[in-house]
């Protein structure tokens, strides 16, 4: 077993289960550490808290709101991180359109109607259409998304809201850096992929066929296979 810790963060809504696969299927290379996005409405916030309880030197991968998170762990430490792997995520901050979604949902959220958020606005895109009438990931993503609550989906989509444009960071990032999404992300969109590893210097990327957001859980093969090699490099 190889002792680089490696730090996997999972996106909003979601916990340790969306990195299962990865886990069980990386121990050889690394050792793989969940670490979830809650405890703060910034994403600074997010950052530092992470960083708090962090090894000193690790390896890095963040999907979705985690990796807006480890766009800012790059931002405010970046000699800490020896590889990188951004997964269906985007480094640019949000439109207004974009805005204006969280703001709703944030509101719909408060005044209790969490849980219709989440069935209307949420998870019909967060996996490929396919997937919507797979009960072995849907309800994965409905556990999931209940142990988080509503609360902490509120200070996940502040703090996502809170984020600056990443573009400038990534232009800066030196160590081994991989991007990978599903190719029908319907909520990052593989154009911004495409930007993000145009800006990192000798970034690969990769796209995961027939995936939509969440690509870890949707395509976990595919998924670890792209990360063992990312860990060799």
């Amino acid at each position: 077993m190889n002792d680089e810790p490696l730090i996997l963060i999972p996106g909003m809504l979601c916990d340790e289960r969306l990195w299962s696969h990865q886990v069980g299927g990386l121990g050889d290379l690394a050792t793989p550490m969940v670490r979830l996005p809650i405890g703060s409405d910034s994403m600074r916030g997010l950052a530092v808290k992470l960083l708090e309880d962090a090894p000193a030197r690790f390896a890095l991968a963040g999907l979705s709101l985690g990796g807006y998170i480890a766009m800012e762990i790059m931002r405010i430490a970046p000699d800490r991180v020896t590889r990188l792997a951004l997964l269906d995520t985007t480094p640019l901050a949000d439109p207004p359109e974009r805005a204006a979604f969280r703001r709703d949902v944030m509101t719909r959220s408060e005044r209790g109607e969490f849980e219709a958020v989440f069935a209307e606005a949420m998870l019909p895109r967060l996996v490929h259409q396919d997937r919507l009438t797979d009960p072995g990931i849907t309800d994965t993503l409905w556990g999931m998304a209940r142990r988080i609550g509503a609360k902490t989906f509120v200070e996940q989509t502040s703090a996502a809201m809170s984020r600056d444009d990443y573009r400038p960071v990534l232009q800066s990032v030196s160590c081994p850096t991989v991007v990978i999404c599903g190719r029908q992300d319907a909520i990052c969109p593989i154009a911004d992929h495409r930007l993000m590893a145009a800006t990192v210097p000798g970034a690969r990327f990769v796209a995961i066929e027939d995936c939509g957001h969440l690509s870890s859980i949707e395509r976990p093969h595919a998924v670890t296979a792209v990360m063992q090699y990312w860990l060799q490099l």
